[in-house]
């Protein structure tokens, strides 16, 4: 296996509290399940300021908890150019982030930027939908998004390290 230690991945999304923490529990939970997780930090952020300090969304939580993913310890807050020296990945779930995230970063650390649906088999949508103005529904389709790339995210990582 290659050596992964000290990967750091951060997922974003717009306000931090819908997609991009549901990402950041799923793929933590994707990590511990292949005994990574001593290996690999993660972490979520907004590239807007609308929630900082607050709790996931309480669809996005009940949604990814009756799945076994506990998002409830999670807090928002907002991207910073910083987070291009800290991580090594940058997942922007739609491309409306990506462009906010693409005018945060120094021009050697795009490489870090990705779509994360990028990583996903079996989608052909290449941006995660914000359900926050959907029903219920919109929660299980991101969770299922989701699930699908952070699989992939995990094995890119495994291959590229």
């Amino acid at each position: 296996m290659n050596d992964i230690r000290n990967t750091s991945v951060l997922f974003v999304c717009m306000g931090n509290i819908c997609r991009s923490p549901t990402a950041e529990g799923v793929f933590r939970h994707v990590v511990k399940q292949h005994n990574l997780y001593d290996q690999i930090s993660i972490d979520s952020a907004g590239t807007h300021a609308y929630h900082i300090g607050e709790s996931p969304d309480s669809r996005s939580q009940s949604t990814a908890l009756s799945r076994g993913v506990n998002l409830s310890a999670q807090r928002a807050r907002k991207a910073v150019a910083e987070d291009f020296e800290r991580f090594d990945y940058v997942i922007a779930m739609d491309r409306s982030n990506y462009e906010d995230l693409k005018n945060l970063a120094s021009g050697s650390n795009l490489t870090k930027l990705h779509l994360f649906m990028s990583f996903a088999k079996d989608w052909d949508n290449d941006e995660v939908p914000d359900p926050y103005y959907g029903g219920a529904n919109g929660f299980e389709e991101v969770f299922d998004m989701v699930q699908s790339a952070s699989e992939g995210l995990l094995e890119h990582i495994l291959n590229h390290a």
